[in-house]
């Protein structure tokens, strides 16, 4: 009996060690990389049975604070490079963070683009229902920069914390018009018209990432890493609507 008994306790025991070798990668990254970064996603974890990547995506700035804050994550991919710089200066990035990736913004409306925007300048007509990031996001310092560019002073009714938040409220009506990325206007498809203007090209944002110094799944993170700036990475984001860093 004394036998069988230890016989069951080693068998307990391999059972829970089993259970345990499933990892998780978690990755803290800028909302507008939400659509490329799911795909990725699954593409990591069909190469590597047994372990999950779990993200939140949100606004550069948030995610920043809540690491400022000791929130536990692998890694952290930024729509900015100031924005990394924080993560940074506060010591949860001790590595160089690597560039993968460049946005510029554009303007969408929703579909027929029933308020007939053409240039920027139609971004400050009285009465525009007009929504863009807020000025501390990476999408909002951009909007700025554009919209100094192109000589216009806009009053928006709505500044978000981030870019597919501006983009959902083109979507569903609630806005004329916003400023989001080109990629998220590409990914919304014939959901929005998409208005492009030369301003854009004045604020072009570069996306660094970088793994967190105490990540729980340095390994892991690394892998993931690798994968985002290798080729395949690379196939994605470009498909995406991404530049090349």
């Amino acid at each position: 009996m004394l036998a069988v008994l230890g016989a069951a306790a080693l068998s307990g025991c391999g059972a829970s060690d089993s259970a345990s070798d499933t990892t998780t990668v978690t990755v803290f990254a800028a909302a507008s990389l939400q659509h490329v970064f799911t795909e990725l996603g699954e593409r990591y974890e069909s190469a590597h049975p047994g372990t999950g990547v779990e993200f939140s995506f949100a606004g550069s700035s948030t995610l920043a604070a809540q690491l400022e804050q000791g929130a536990p994550a692998d890694v952290f991919a930024s729509a900015d490079p100031a924005t990394m710089d924080k993560a940074v200066r506060g010591g949860r990035i001790t590595e160089t963070p690597t560039t993968f990736a460049t946005n510029t913004l554009t303007i969408v409306t929703p579909p027929g683009n029933p308020a007939g925007i053409a240039t920027p300048a139609d971004l400050a007509r009285p009465g525009l229902r007009l929504v863009v990031c807020a000025p501390q996001v990476p999408c909002g310092a951009a909007t700025r920069a554009v919209t100094t560019a192109a000589g216009v002073d806009i009053a928006p009714v709505s500044e978000e914390s981030a870019v597919t938040d501006v983009l959902a409220k083109v979507t569903t009506g609630q806005a004329d018009a916003g400023l989001v990325y080109v990629t998220d206007a590409t990914a919304a498809g014939d959901r929005v018209v998409t208005v492009p203007f030369p301003e854009a090209a004045t604020a072009v944002n570069s996306y660094p990432i970088a793994v967190i110094a105490d990540a729980p799944n340095p390994e892991g993170a690394r892998e993931f890493l690798d994968l985002v700036t290798g080729p395949e990475g690379r196939k994605l984001l470009a498909a995406a609507g991404f530049g090349s860093p």
